[in-house]
């Protein structure tokens, strides 16, 4: 399958809840979807409140379908608590690369 959309996105934790939000984002339900092809999930190596996601999707349309879910809403909701600001989102589509963690 071919990316046809993605975007990385930066999110900055409350003092001392970095670690929760780093949980929360590996448990997300996107991973078992499948039009997410790529989910990506990264810190600061400054700041272990500063996350950063990468995502990449088979189109711009599975992300919105998958995200205007009532299961999906849920989710999201769950980081309002856990977040200093609102996230920040740039466009990135993943065209290759590797990923080997252990």
């Amino acid at each position: 399958m071919k990316i046809g959309h993605g975007f990385h996105a930066t999110m900055t934790a409350r003092p001392g809840e970095g670690d929760a939000l780093v949980e929360l984002l590996l448990d997300a339900p996107v991973t078992s979807h499948q039009d997410c092809l790529v989910f990506l999930v990264g810190r600061s190596a400054s700041n272990s409140d500063i996350v950063h996601v990468t995502e990449g999707w088979t189109s711009r349309e599975a992300h919105s379908d998958f995200f205007a879910s009532a299961a999906a809403q849920a989710y999201t909701a769950r980081f309002a608590p856990l977040l200093a600001h609102d996230p920040r989102y740039a466009d990135e589509v993943p065209v290759g690369g590797k990923v080997a963690l252990g």
